[in-house]
């Protein structure tokens, strides 16, 4: 157990450490995975044939949600080759960075909160490189991308995996969640845009030219897979809702519809014309290495949560520290360093729903802190990985530059929920 808990320790230090040591992130993940596994396959006193069948087990879940990332990917990146998003960066006028980053934070926020935190970042992550010519300012809008996602994904039952597992476990409901949660999530991105407003200065400079790759579509086609393109991913919450399915299989139906009308609306033009616009070119252009990195870190925290290190931890904070508000404060904070899932998952095994009926003040507490606290590191949350693998986000940089207003607008928001919780009951 303590082999484990080094290995991951070890992992993420590296993994921190990226850049100086010139060592993928990917890489290390991978090994951490394999060799967590291997350990506590050596140590299991429930014997070799358990952990395998936690392990497939665990790959089931981590499969789902590569699946989805893969197709949110692909759907992104198709959109993007038709120019799709001209539709959006032609009508976004701010020409100061600081008014175009309010902007481009409360979009993230409330398409979050329809779509959900991981494919909101992907998307506007990928916009950003259509508006900023320099990486140092994307980087920064990024981070502050990735807070406005969780916030917005923290308020609806759609809008973050954690808020979806409270919702599908009878934990919240739809508008009890909504009315509980929009002003918390709307303070936690208030607080670090208020604080960012004082020192972001200099216009935008958007880039000199928006590659091509030389292919050009007509006004109509862009339109058409733009809205097709948003159309697909907020199918998927719709669709779960509707048939109670893994939204990977609705991220996988929409990929094969939109796939099959650029098709047929290149069907006439010539192999070299429509090559960069299909969907089959569009996979070969998305990031792999960061899809690996999602294996690779998703696998070695599972370790943990199968081994009951996780759920563990959550009976020692109830031990140790008693007071409940106390203790989801510390497991969303805990969630920047780890996966939030688990956490979850664990404090619902903790706290039946007989004693804690739906929409207790615990419940709505966790949907906020879990949501919102992973923002605070790069690595504690979906949106943060996305992130870091589309532009190449340094651990150390978004720590030193991003964690401090992330941090503030996590506790901005517990004192929000806690005052307006008191107000109310």
């Amino acid at each position: 157990m303590v082999t484990i808990a080094i290995i991951f320790v070890l992992a993420y230090l590296m993994i921190a450490l990226e850049h100086p040591i010139k060592i993928n992130k990917s890489a290390i993940a991978l090994i951490a995975a394999g060799l967590m596994w291997t350990v506590w396959s050596m140590v299991s006193p429930a014997g070799t044939e358990h952990v395998v069948e936690q392990l497939t087990e665990k790959l089931a879940e981590t499969a789902a949600i590569v699946f989805f990332l893969i197709g949110a990917m692909t759907i992104v990146e198709v959109t993007d080759a038709h120019g799709g998003f001209e539709v959006i960066t032609s009508r976004i006028k701010a020409t100061k960075l600081i008014s175009l980053l309010w902007v481009i934070a409360f979009i993230a926020f409330f398409l979050s909160a329809i779509l959900d935190n991981m494919t909101t970042t992907i998307v506007m992550v990928t916009l950003m490189k259509r508006l900023l010519k320099e990486h140092k300012e994307r980087l920064f809008f990024a981070g502050v991308i990735i807070i406005a996602a969780n916030a917005g994904g923290a308020w609806t039952p759609i809008g973050d995996v954690t808020t979806t597992m409270l919702w599908i476990g009878g934990q919240i409901t739809t508008l009890a969640i909504m009315k509980g949660l929009l002003i918390p999530s709307l303070v936690n991105v208030l607080i670090p845009l208020i604080v960012t407003s004082f020192f972001l200065k200099g216009n935008v400079v958007p880039p000199e030219k928006v590659e091509s790759n030389g292919v050009v579509t007509s006004q109509f086609e862009k339109n058409l897979m733009f809205f097709m393109g948003m159309g697909s991913l907020i199918f998927v919450p719709i669709f779960k809702s509707i048939t109670h399915l893994p939204p990977y299989i609705g991220i996988l139906l929409a990929l094969g519809v939109l796939w099959f009308v650029g098709e047929l609306l290149h069907r006439n033009k010539s192999e070299e014309d429509k090559d960069h616009l299909t969907l089959a070119k569009a996979l070969k252009r998305i990031d792999m290495a960061s899809v690996v990195f999602f294996i690779g870190i998703l696998l070695a925290v599972a370790t943990m949560s199968a081994n009951g290190q996780l759920p563990a931890l959550a009976e020692w904070l109830a031990a140790k520290i008693g007071n409940q508000d106390i203790i989801v404060i510390v497991i969303g904070l805990v969630s920047a360093v780890v996966d939030n899932i688990p956490l979850v998952a664990a404090s619902m095994g903790m706290y039946p729903l007989e004693q804690f009926p739906a929409d207790s003040k615990i419940w709505e507490f966790m949907a906020y802190c879990a949501g919102t606290g992973g923002s605070i590191l790069v690595i504690g949350s979906a949106a943060g990985v996305a992130a870091m693998g589309l532009e190449k986000i340094n651990f150390l940089w978004y720590a030193k530059k991003i964690a401090p207003i992330a941090l503030l607008g996590y506790f901005g928001g517990i004192v929000a929920y806690l005052v307006q919780y008191s107000l109310l009951h």
